[in-house]
């Protein structure tokens, strides 16, 4: 009984790993490896500079660009709340204007600070008014 149940968990592998073989592995990197990624700063009228950037540091967007002066923003009770994109400052109260903020062309469900850097990303701030 015992062979035969060593046997079937076996098998039961064997097929788990062949069902796998074709599809294709999450991308990850390596600690330490560079990656690259653009960050797109879109104004009110519809003028857009790209920013491409490589770095090592994935944890956060928010404070990459914290640290390289693209970004100004406080810390509030949801995280990190951008106040300026590229010396383009943002003020709800005084004219009812905020930065949006995409991943890869989809408006995003985390905040900056909350958004780990991936490989080949395209990130976008879009001067918003409501």
């Amino acid at each position: 009984m015992k062979k035969c149940m060593s046997l079937i968990l076996a098998l039961a592998l064997l097929l788990s790993l062949a069902a796998c073989a074709g599809e294709e592995a999450p991308q990850t990197t390596a600690a330490g490896a560079e990656v690259s990624f653009t960050v797109v700063v879109t104004d009110l009228e519809g003028n857009s500079e790209t920013f491409d950037y490589s770095t090592a540091m994935t944890d956060s967007l928010g404070e990459f660009l914290l640290e390289e002066g693209l970004v100004e923003g406080e810390d509030g009770e949801y995280g990190l709340f951008i106040t300026a994109v590229n010396g383009v400052a943002a003020d709800w109260d005084k004219d009812q204007t905020y930065w949006a903020f995409y991943i890869d062309g989809e408006y995003a469900t985390t905040g900056v600070d909350a958004t780990a850097i991936a490989e080949g990303a395209e990130y976008s701030f879009v001067l918003t008014k409501g």
